[in-house]
């Protein structure tokens, strides 16, 4: 080994530091089911580029525990009182497979931190985990221990946000906020404390899975930022075959899944779930997905072992994966998470329907699940990266280049201007990297004509471009390592 290959990780780890100043905290609340815990491994590959502070146990109209008294309840929600009518409990996956999925964790743990130290040891994150409301979909009478770890973070001295992750219902974190206004609500602070909260918490909730924000959340709490993926995250759902454009669809195949993903990847990837590797969970009989026999050929499409099957709420936390497309502040801009547009009823809420569609290029149509199947392959092979850390040393496996724009990411134009972008890439690993742009023409007010010659790109601004307009731009990155790994820049043209 060179003296400078010696140096890789040292270098690398350098720029985890600086990327770790930036980190976003983060609560996920969790209805385990399936799709849960595949994207809980997920999360854990990426639990290096946000600050985890809490792991809660929620309950949601697919999965609750029931109070052991034989209490019955019949669904709020018409998807699921369709198909279940009234139950005692519902599928419950139990309160133990955070803890054994860290156990799992443990075990690579010291390799991950071969690639990057910010990686959290399992004992912090086992400290996180949290039983929150989990005894009927939609139950917020009771405090419970995850409530109250909510609310206690949303009401401490840390001015960072706190992004609210809701991969089931969002019972457990309105019972948080809903003991912070009986607590608070005749205090003479309450106004002030009211807005800290409000501008600490944003929700990320996957559809509405009760009804606790519509009944509760909202109308008490308005000025919480939510964003609503109820369209873009059925591309990485059960349906995926019916949702992701065909030259997407490898990626998420056996073909590639099991040898680059699944299998000989460490004991953490022994537990994710793909169709036909014979694992059924607890709780849940009505999930075949473990017998290939039985559902090879369904509705959602025809599968093949190690199939991708689900991980629906994975866009929740790729929100706050800095991938170098400036998404946080913004969802507006699309990124790995999706794209969502300001409802027009309501400033603090942002949504995924037709208003934040991109056009399909395979289909030559606007398609509200595109502004997050365009990135499905740079996703994958970014996960197959990290599923390598977990088993290789820093120099057998890859790492991602880090893009620059000498211009910088914030440039003014004329109507009909040509604006030149010299492009630059640091690549740890020593591999070439070369650059795709592109025009985002639906996160803007249009799209640029962009040429690209090595590492220069020209973009001509529209004759009719109009002052105040915005013109996006993404620098795309990637380098010939394998999996081939990509970052970004988004360089965004006001019109003046």
């Amino acid at each position: 080994m060179t003296k400078f290959n010696l140096l890789l990780p040292l270098l690398f780890m350098s720029f985890s530091v600086m990327a770790q100043q930036d980190h976003k905290r983060t609560i996920v609340t969790t209805d385990g089911e399936i799709d849960d815990v595949d994207t809980f491994i997920r999360f854990l590959m990426y639990a290096n580029e946000f600050d985890t502070e809490g792991l809660i146990y929620s309950s949601s109209m697919w999965h609750w525990k029931g109070d052991g008294k034989g209490t019955t309840m019949v669904s709020e929600m018409e998807m699921t009182r369709n198909m279940y009518g009234e139950r005692s409990e519902l599928r419950w996956p139990g309160t133990t497979w955070i803890q054994e999925l860290l156990a799992e964790y443990a075990k690579v743990h010291p390799n991950l931190l071969l690639h990057d130290k910010n990686y959290p040891t399992p004992k912090e994150l086992l400290a996180l985990v949290k039983v929150g409301n989990i005894d009927f979909e939609g139950e917020i009478d009771q405090r419970t221990e995850g409530s109250k770890w909510i609310a206690k973070k949303l009401l401490d001295d840390d001015p960072r946000e706190i992004f609210l992750q809701a991969w089931g219902g969002t019972n457990t974190i309105a019972r948080a906020l809903k003991s912070i206004e009986e607590d608070y609500s005749s205090h003479k602070d309450w106004e002030t404390i009211k807005e800290k909260v409000s501008k600490k918490a944003i929700i990320y909730t996957i559809m509405d899975q009760d009804a606790t924000y519509k009944k509760y959340i909202g109308p008490n709490w308005p000025n919480i930022r939510v964003f609503y993926n109820a369209n873009q995250f059925w591309c990485f759902a059960y349906p995926w075959k019916q949702v992701v454009p065909k030259s997407q669809q490898p990626y998420l195949e056996g073909s590639f899944m099991g040898p680059n993903i699944i299998n000989d990847h460490g004991p953490l990837f022994t537990k994710y779930y793909s169709y036909g590797d014979g694992q059924k969970q607890e709780g849940d009989p009505n999930h075949f997905e473990g017998d290939i026999s039985k559902i090879a050929h369904t509705d959602r499409g025809n599968f093949s072992k190690y199939d991708f099957i689900s991980e629906g709420d994975s866009p929740a936390f790729l929100h706050l994966v800095d991938v170098g497309l400036d998404n946080y502040e913004d969802p507006s801009r699309g990124g790995w998470s999706g794209r969502f547009e300001q409802s027009t009823e309501n400033p603090y809420r942002f949504e995924d329907g037709e208003a934040a569609a991109d056009l399909n290029p395979e289909t030559g149509e606007m398609d509200k699940s595109y502004p997050q199947t365009r990135w499905i392959k740079p996703m994958q092979l970014d996960f197959a990266a990290r599923a390598d850390w977990c088993i290789k040393p820093f120099e057998e496996a890859n790492h991602p280049p880090q893009i620059s724009v000498s211009q910088g990411n914030s440039i003014n134009a004329k109507p009909g201007e040509k604006v030149v972008l010299n492009l630059s890439a640091e690549d740890i690993d020593e591999h070439p990297v070369f650059f795709n742009v592109w025009p985002y023409a639906e996160a803007g007010d249009g799209a640029a004509t962009v040429a690209l010659k090595t590492d220069v790109a020209s973009v001509k601004i529209p004759k009719t471009a109009k002052s105040g307009e915005l013109y996006h731009i993404i620098v795309e990155g990637t380098d010939t390592g394998f999996p081939a790994l990509t970052r970004y820049q988004r360089v965004i043209i006001s019109i003046k």
